[in-house]
């Protein structure tokens, strides 16, 4: 069993398949939850969004068609633990009101307020308008 959770977000994922920013950050959370230190929570609909990130590459020709599979494929390897958007979907639309950030970002949030444990995000916009009422928020940065 891990030892503890947290709740990552696809800007913290990505990382892990594309050599992006703070990619070796990303790269330590990977470590911890692929050798069972770390459990890693997420609402339900990441590998969707994870997915679309890739697409988002190809489109741009910042990323070719063969890595992209392989990309998509290792991603839909990745077992994290996950919870239904549906169970979270009020708390999340709440929050997304009330710190005007999209529903989806909130999804991340609700999770790692149910669940008490920190939300890990790269997406420095989210975290600054959230994390002064939620200090849980942690941007990958500061994460150890």
């Amino acid at each position: 069993m891990a030892s503890r959770a947290i709740v990552i977000d696809s800007s913290v994922a990505v990382k892990w398949f594309l050599n992006e920013t703070q990619s070796a950050e990303a790269l330590k959370i990977l470590d911890g939850f692929m050798s069972d230190d770390l459990s890693v929570l997420a609402p339900d609909f990441i590998y969707a969004e994870l997915g679309n990130v890739i697409w988002q590459r190809v489109r741009r020709n910042m990323l070719n068609a063969v890595d992209a599979q392989e990309f998509v494929s290792k991603i839909s390897n990745l077992r994290f633990g996950l919870t239904s958007s549906s169970d979270l979907l009020v708390d999340a639309c709440g929050l997304a009101i009330a710190h005007g950030r999209s529903v989806y970002d909130s999804l991340y949030l609700a999770l790692s307020l149910r669940e008490n444990c920190a939300l890990v995000t790269a997406d420095m916009k989210f975290a600054d308008a959230v994390s002064t009422t939620y200090p849980n928020v942690v941007p990958l940065a500061n994460w150890s």
